[in-house]
């Protein structure tokens, strides 16, 4: 299972809005082979079921992970920073063995 933290639950609503997305579309987050670590997170917004798919929901967000995701994302938290560091989504992963600098891939 993914959790979401309200920082994310607010920015995924107003991303939702601003596209015009209705209800039938969801958060899909995956991982691809690439970045610095080996892995990369991938998100974007889908509204098409795919064989395989798992979903949850937190917070009122429904989310959507492929079967080999969900292997290398159980229980992680994603969340939202719009810092200075910079603005952007992040996953907290319990999996991951080491991240890169910037946090957008990371190796188990």
């Amino acid at each position: 299972m993914i959790t979401v933290t309200d920082k994310a639950k607010t920015r995924i609503e107003a991303i939702m809005k601003d596209e015009q997305y209705d209800d039938n579309y969801f958060v899909r987050v995956a991982v691809e082979s690439g970045g610095c670590s080996g892995l990369s997170y991938k998100l974007n917004f889908d509204n098409e079921e795919k064989k395989g798919d798992q979903f949850f929901e937190d917070k009122g967000v429904k989310i959507c992970l492929d079967i080999k995701s969900f292997l290398y994302l159980a229980g992680t938290e994603l969340d939202y920073s719009d810092g200075l560091d910079g603005k952007g989504f992040e996953f907290h992963n319990p999996n991951a063995s080491r991240t890169c600098a910037c946090g957008e891939s990371f190796s188990v």
